[in-house]
């Protein structure tokens, strides 16, 4: 029988063999999934079509309080934690002014905002959402904490040595630990001891606070970077008090008339009304009168009595 051989199997040599692989190993490289190309699309079109886009810290925020705020702010605002090359990649692709100044602010740990509300008032919000945190062991003290004088619901036991031992004057009221007198027990800008927090966390003191801190935005509507937030609302109230004190009395100077000067001008113009009526008839301008002084009257002396000055010849005659 004749044998029957098999065709030999052609392979490719193998430099040819290599450059396939390369190829296919660089096609891999410059395709990204598709999750990251839908992530860049989204984020570029939030970034493009909202009018404020702040950046906010979340370090040390629990899982659970992001949640409450994110729900909080459910309808005002979109929240996003995206990866760091994929928002900036989304900048880039949204192509908006200032939005290079953006990029600084994208750290480790930050939320990306989108909203249509002013960048001011949605920080503020976020402030007023933040929750008071207990003190932890390392954390610098951002003011003064200081464990004021007043009842407590420790009861006497090693809580008192532990006291003493941060320098806090202590007694017994009605079978609990009262504090005598205030006391600062971590002084702003130290560190806190492990000792100073655990006697925080017995007396349930929180001196931290904790939530979304805004740190930059830009409004891509007037093309404006806000490098640095920082919301100081009885600090604003005072200065515009004093600007609105500096600007009604201006406005009153000039005889500017509206419903703040009206009353200050009608007062002014009763005075000046006042001064031309004296003018015109010689009534001379009123003067204050000194109230007389009262007169210093003199004392009585009394005169003693025949029976006592009697007594008193019979004293030294015998």
């Amino acid at each position: 029988m004749a044998e029957i051989k098999k065709p030999a199997q052609t392979r490719a040599p193998a430099h040819i063999k290599g450059d396939a692989k390369g190829s296919q190993k660089r096609s891999a490289r410059t395709d990204p999934p598709k999750w990251k190309l839908e992530t860049v699309t989204e984020l570029k079109d939030l970034v493009s079509g909202s009018k404020t886009v702040l950046i906010a810290s979340i370090k040390n925020l629990p899982g659970s309080q992001f949640q409450e705020i994110v729900k909080k702010l459910r309808g005002q605002a979109v929240v996003k934690v995206p990866k760091k090359n994929l928002i900036l990649r989304a900048i880039d692709e949204a192509e908006t002014k200032e939005g290079e100044k953006l990029k600084g602010s994208i750290g480790e740990a930050v939320a990306i905002l989108f909203s249509e509300s002013d960048a001011f008032d949605l920080s503020l919000d976020l402030l007023r959402n933040k929750s008071p945190a207990k003190a932890k062991v390392g954390q610098i003290a951002p003011l003064d904490i200081i464990v004021s004088a007043g009842p407590t619901d420790l009861v006497p036991g090693p809580a008192i040595s532990e006291l003493g031992a941060l320098g806090i004057q202590i007694q017994i009221k009605d079978g609990k630990i009262a504090i005598k007198e205030d006391k600062v027990l971590v002084k702003e800008g130290e560190e806190i001891s492990s000792g100073a927090a655990a006697m925080m966390s017995k007396l349930d003191i929180k001196p931290f606070s904790i939530g979304f801190l805004p740190l930059s935005a830009l409004d891509t509507k007037e093309n404006k970077f806000y490098a640095e937030i920082k919301i100081d609302i009885e600090g604003a109230l005072e200065n515009l008090k004093a600007d609105y004190g500096k600007a009604l009395s201006f406005a009153v100077s000039m005889g500017y008339v509206s419903k703040d000067t009206i009353s200050h001008l009608l007062a002014k113009a009763n005075a000046h009304g006042t001064k031309v009526h004296r003018i015109m008839t010689g009534e001379p301008e009123p003067v204050a009168v000194e109230a007389p002084a009262e007169e210093s009257k003199p004392e009585k002396k009394e005169e003693p009595k025949k029976e006592a000055a009697a007594e008193g010849l019979g004293a030294l005659f015998g």
